[in-house]
This record gives C-alpha cells, sequence and structure tokens, in this order.
C-alpha cells in the first residue's frame, strides 16, 4: 500500500550512517526493505542500495514493477529477470549483479553496511519459502568494495524507536487481530478442533484485511491455536478438541503490509474453572505491574527481574522458559530484548510485546501478551481485545 515517505525514519538511519562514516547500505531482508522503501517484495530475491545521500535504487523482480511503482519511495528502479535464457543461476544473482552495479556507477564502494548477521528475517509476501543469501552474496561485495562492515546493530537501533506512520500501520495490524478475536470468540464452539479455530481467525484476516479501511493491501495471520491441556511453550497446533471450562490460547501473528503484531489472546467458551480464575487473577497482576514498569528510561534487565520474580511468589519459580519482552516492527519479534542479564534501557517511541507465561507440568496454563507502545505519559495498549478474556466473554453474551 501506498504510503507518504517517512521522512523522520529515513532521517533516524542516514544520521547514524553519517555517525559511522557509511556511504551506503544494502539489504536484501524483507523487512529491512520494507523499513527503507515501503516495497514488499513478493520472492525474497530483491534488494535496496541505500545510499547516506540522494536517492535509494530499489531492484525489483520483473513482474513485481507495478507494485514498486505503486508503493516505492524511490523513482529509480532497476528490474531483473525471474528467468534469464542466457543466465542459468537462480534470480536473486541477477539482483545481486545489479547491486554491484550500482554501487559501482554511483561511487558508493568506499565503505558500505550489508546484513552479515540478520539472525531472523520477516517472510516474503509468499511466506512459505523465505529466500536467505548464500556466501557469494556477502563475498562479492567484499570484492567491491574498500570496508564492508555489518549494517544490522545499525538498522537495529534505527528500527528499534517508531515514528508515527509506523505506529498508525502497526495500529491496523492490531485493529484486524482484535476484530478477528472478536470474531473466534462469537463461533467456536466445545469440540471444535483447533485446526478450527486456526483457520477460523486466520482465514477472517485475510479476508477482510485485503482492502481493510482503503490502506492495507496486504493482510496476513498466522497462530498457533491450544485448548486445556495442549497449552504448552511451543508446541504445533493439532487436532486436540476445543475445551469448555478451560482457556483456548491463541499465539498470534498479524502482518500488514510488512508490519506486525505479536499478541498471545485467550477465549473459554463456558465458564472458567476456578483454578483457571485463580490462575488468570494471579498472572494478570503480573502482568499489569510489568505494563506499568514499561516507561521511558527503564531497565530492561529490570523489567525481566521484576515479571520473573513476581510470578516466583506466585508459586511458579523459573517460569516462563521464553523471553518475557521484546521489540515488534517490521518483524513480529526483533530487537530489543529484556534479560536479567543483559543490559538497555526503554525508551520513548519502542514498541514492546510483553508475554508473561505460566505453563503447569502435564499441559496447561496460561500466557497473557499485548502489544505496548512507549509514550511521554507511560505506554499506550495497541490491541483493543481485552487480556482478560472473561470480560470479552461477559460482552458478547451481554449482546
Amino acid at each position: 500500500m501506498a504510503w507518504p515517505t517517512d521522512i523522520a525514519k529515513l532521517s533516524r538511519v542516514r544520521a547514524l550512517m553519517k555517525e559511522q562514516d557509511l556511504d551506503a547500505l544494502v539489504v536484501r531482508a524483507p523487512d529491512n526493505v520494507v523499513y527503507l522503501s515501503n516495497y514488499w517484495c513478493m520472492k525474497g530475491y530483491d534488494a535496496l542500495v541505500f545510499p547516506r545521500e540522494g536517492e535509494p535504487t530499489l531492484i525489483a523482480l520483473e513482474p513485481q514493477l507495478a507494485d514498486a511503482q505503486r508503493n516505492s519511495w524511490t523513482n529509480d528502479i532497476r528490474l531483473f529477470k525471474g528467468y534469464d535464457e542466457k543466465d542459468p543461476r537462480p534470480p536473486q544473482y541477477r539482483s545481486l549483479d545489479s547491486a554491484i552495479s550500482v554501487l559501482k556507477e554511483r561511487s558508493l564502494t568506499r565503505k558500505i553496511g550489508i546484513e552479515l548477521n540478520m539472525g531472523t528475517q520477516s517472510a516474503d509476501r509468499m511466506v512459505g519459502e523465505p529466500t536467505t543469501p548464500t556466501q557469494i552474496f556477502f563475498d562479492s561485495f567484499r570484492k567491491v568494495a574498500g570496508e564492508v562492515i555489518d549494517g544490522t546493530p545499525l538498522l537495529n537501533e534505527a528500527r528499534a524507536i517508531k515514528t508515527l506512520q509506523e505506529i498508525e500501520r502497526m495500529g491496523l495490524a492490531n485493529e484486524l487481530a482484535a476484530l478477528a478475536m472478536e470474531h473466534v470468540r462469537d463461533h467456536i464452539r466445545p469440540g471444535m478442533k483447533e485446526s478450527e479455530v486456526g483457520a477460523m481467525y486466520e482465514g477472517f484476516v485475510h479476508g477482510l484485511g485485503v482492502g481493510y479501511k482503503g490502506k492495507v493491501e496486504m493482510a496476513r495471520a498466522f497462530t498457533l491455536v491450544w485448548s486445556g491441556k495442549g497449552i504448552a511453550t511451543f508446541t504445533a497446533t493439532g487436532d486436540r478438541p476445543i475445551q469448555e471450562h478451560e482457556p483456548t490460547l491463541l499465539e498470534i501473528w498479524v502482518c500488514v503490509d510488512g508490519y506486525w503484531t505479536d499478541l498471545t489472546k485467550n477465549i473459554c467458551p463456558g465458564e472458567l474453572t476456578p483454578e483457571y480464575h485463580r490462575l488468570l487473577d494471579l498472572l494478570l497482576r503480573v502482568f499489569n505491574e510489568a505494563v506499568f514498569y514499561a516507561k521511558d528510561g527503564a531497565s530492561f534487565p529490570e523489567l525481566d527481574r521484576l515479571t520473573r520474580s513476581r510470578i516466583a511468589e506466585g508459586g511458579y519459580p523459573g517460569q516462563p522458559s521464553h523471553p518475557i519482552c521484546h521489540g515488534v516492527g517490521a518483524r513480529a519479534h526483533e530487537p530489543p530484548y529484556a534479560h536479567q542479564a543483559g543490559t538497555g534501557t526503554i525508551r520513548k517511541g519502542m514498541v514492546l510485546a510483553i508475554e508473561p507465561g505460566i505453563y503447569w507440568p502435564g499441559g496447561g496454563g496460561l500466557r497473557l501478551e499485548d502489544n505496548f507502545w512507549i509514550t511521554d505519559a507511560g505506554n499506550q495498549k495497541l490491541c483493543s481485545y481485552p487480556d482478560d478474556f472473561r470480560l470479552a466473554r461477559a460482552a458478547s453474551q451481554a449482546r
């Protein structure tokens, strides 16, 4: 979807490039291409040359020209073929050739940054078959540039602070996530399979989300669904039946034109058992204290220690076995991360997923997770669906 050029975001990246004396960044991970150009590629072969000064160059797969022209923030678009009758190599090598040519023709070969340590990248629009770089990709830049550095830390630092446009885009993803939860809440029935609930959620987001409010070109959802004793960390969605008096937990990623949510929401078709009422009350106290703590200037290590200590005081030492806080944006999981043995400070403009969880031996338990935008006033919850899912059930019954 076409968005106005996010000047604030690109200026922050260029300021960091100036600090590190970089001529250019060359990115090919779909999330970094979206971040710097607003173009979400179909197959992951594409690349972007982002200079410290001047117009970026988008290198796009030939059939995607219309998408690139409609959405990209640059007018300099170079095309490469998916199939070339004279070149038996896979298409990403033609993209690489084009990136090298751009660097040479624009004299950007003194010092460049490339993604040497991504670790994780988001999906392209086809999702099921991510394209990752080979050794040849990295070696090719070392042959033409005077100095090649890892651009990942710079991009991580820039991406950690969201602009108002990014918050609007993440808001759309969270709106769709909440609407899909309401749909599932109204249609879930005991005895359904977990997989049916996941399909219901994902289909709703895709069906409603494409074209949503005239602002969304592509919307996809990805879920893990566990019910009753199936709740654990982490297992696949299965054919287990939905329980009437125990929660069904949905781990949710919603992606809207390259911007993501990371949420965990729960539903119970009937009245919760007493033990689940007690567990939910405990976890809500832990969750709300963590959310209250997450303000500009607060310590990431202390947030991790605080959350885990409160869970231990509630009778569940050593839990959870997963991180309790991380960044969200052009990926569902991105830096920064909270860890008691780490470092770091929460800063205004970050969007953080906060996700305490408690899991019982033998199966069952709960996790609460929402996304919070750190502001001058503390933080702002981005998804309207309630974390105390008893309230959602009561609202549904009152209609």
